[in-house]
């Protein structure tokens, strides 16, 4: 069976179509998925879908991506998460590529994110483009490595992967590895121990091929999964195995809520 750790289920282009999803989910042996919040406007309709479906799992955060909003402070965050279907803070972090000038705020947005993390316990979701230096920098100023997490839809190099899983982070590889240009991220999911790796769709975004330029789903993670088998020369059995392991073994809180293999 297959998780997927990554997706956007409240985005509209999904939610209008949840049971179909939901349908296609278990056709494809995906058992449970991680719907993941980029502010705190919609965090209620993210959290409604983990309360009213026993196999989706929610997280409170708010994306660098969004500017001119309400800032989240650890202390709220902490409020958020203090419920049995919130298992992580996120999606947190930094992103370079679409924004620029001073970019103080998102670094700051980032700390309280991680200062959450620390105080309840739960582990981050970590959002990372065109910043892997300071990402990694305010990681360690902050101590990410005592609460651990992941890093989402990976696309950085080796080495940032390898200071991650120092710091207690798995690395979560998403359709972007099916990509025949993806060369370096291809190598990286070829190093990656096993034992500290995650799949995921961030859907309605990055479909996987074969269904690369439509709208992704996390039925999709199975493929995600295949690639990555085919790299490794592995099994997909085991592919699907260690990965749904990994996530709980990271998403603890998520266990009271399932049988966990």
């Amino acid at each position: 069976m297959f998780i997927d750790s990554h997706c956007h289920l409240d985005f509209p282009d999904l939610a209008s179509n949840l049971d179909e999803l939901l349908h296609k989910m278990s056709e494809h042996r995906v058992t449970h998925a991680l719907c993941v919040s980029v502010n705190l406007e919609d965090f209620p309709r993210v959290l409604a879908l983990a309360e009213n479906h026993d196999n989706l799992f929610a997280s409170v955060g708010v994306h660098p991506d969004y500017e001119n909003l309400q800032e989240p402070d650890a202390s709220q965050l902490v409020q958020l998460a203090d419920h049995p279907k919130v298992i992580a803070i996120g999606e947190t972090g930094l992103d370079y590529y679409r924004l620029e000038g001073d970019l103080e705020w998102q670094r700051e947005r980032f700390r309280q994110h991680i200062r959450a993390a620390k105080q309840c316990g739960k582990p981050l979701i970590i959002h990372t483009r065109s910043a892997a230096d300071d990402t990694l920098r305010i990681m360690r100023e902050e101590g990410a490595d005592q609460i651990g997490g992941v890093m989402h839809c990976f696309t950085e190099s080796w080495e940032v992967a390898q200071q991650a899983i120092d710091m207690n982070f798995y690395i979560s590889f998403s359709g972007i590895v099916t990509f025949k240009n993806a060369t370096a991220l291809k190598d990286v999911a070829k190093k990656t121990p096993l034992e500290r790796m995650l799949i995921e769709t961030d859907s309605p975004y990055l479909a996987p091929v074969p269904h690369r330029g439509k709208l992704n789903q996390p039925a999709f993670v199975s493929h995600v999964a295949e690639e990555i088998a085919r790299l490794r020369t592995a099994d997909l059995d085991e592919i699907a195995a260690t990965t749904t392991r990994n996530f709980f073994r990271l998403f603890k809180s998520a266990i009271a809520h399932t049988t966990a293999p």
